[in-house]
């Protein structure tokens, strides 16, 4: 066989070798690709526990997870437990910078000595991001092909999410809200959402503060027949030491009366608006 032979066959056994790598990548990648019809997450759903994870013990779920299937789902709190910060910080609380950590010892302070001036819920305004999450009084879930809303209970507080590609405009980024501005992308049966311009006057969870730079970001997914899992990171390279990551459990609510939320007139608790 001559050398021009040889060197002919190689590259031709080289080349159809390529082709079938190529080929199995392609067909591998299909077969990961994400669904072309992804999940419904609408209804009502409510918190499995909003406020930390559930403790373990006889009958009760592990730690962090969801509870058993036999264990019924504790009834709507009324109301939320506040912190004044006498106990200190929570070891899974958020690890504030030194400035942002004065600014959390200080409102402790305050509210220690009776004072509601940094508790956003006694003023009747919107929980905002994440701490909307915690859905401590259930929230419903509007679910279309170009927005996910989410209604909650609490303080009537409202978020969208935008499916369709749009992205914040300089005028939504100069005008930053309570709920900030999301945007989601699906991966498989994952939501990915990325939120932006949120207020600085609200807080990460309890009343940990953060700057104008906090970003948001969620993966929402079903872990179950009716449980709606979403993972949280919040990064803010002003306020915190290292992103803080939470995760939040909820319930499908799938019969009367804990399918419907209650209107939260939260004003009418404020003398001037009676």
């Amino acid at each position: 066989m001559s050398t021009s032979r040889t060197f002919t066959s190689v590259g031709a056994a080289t080349i159809a070798a390529v082709a079938a790598g190529a080929l199995s990548m392609t067909l591998g990648a299909q077969s990961t690709s994400p669904s072309q019809t992804p999940p419904d997450f609408s209804g009502v759903y409510r918190p499995i526990n909003a406020f930390g994870a559930p403790a373990a013990g006889r009958g009760g779920a592990r730690a962090g997870g969801p509870p058993a299937p036999a264990q019924p789902l504790p009834p709507p709190a009324r109301t939320a437990p506040l912190s004044d910060g006498s106990q200190g910080r929570s070891p899974t609380a958020p690890i504030l910078t030194p400035e942002y950590l004065a600014r959390w010892q200080a409102m402790s302070k305050s509210r220690i000595a009776g004072s509601s001036e940094s508790d956003n819920n006694h003023k009747c305004l919107p929980p905002g991001m994440p701490a909307m999450m915690n859905m401590a009084y259930g929230m419903e879930v509007l679910h279309t092909k170009d927005k996910i809303t989410f209604f909650s209970e609490l303080n009537d507080a409202l978020r969208r999410v935008y499916l369709d590609g749009r992205k914040p405009t300089p005028a939504i980024l100069d005008d930053p809200t309570y709920a900030g501005y999301s945007t989601g992308r699906w991966e498989g049966d994952t939501l990915v959402v990325d939120t932006v311009a949120l207020r600085d006057n609200t807080y990460i969870e309890g009343f940990s503060p953060h700057s104008d730079l906090m970003t948001v970001k969620e993966r929402i997914r079903f872990i179950g027949p009716g449980m709606l899992e979403d993972r949280i990171t919040v990064t803010d390279p002003k306020a915190l030491v290292k992103p803080w990551e939470t995760v939040k459990t909820y319930r499908k609510m799938t019969s009367p009366p804990e399918d419907q939320l209650r209107e939260f007139a939260c004003a009418e608790g404020i003398e001037h608006a009676r």
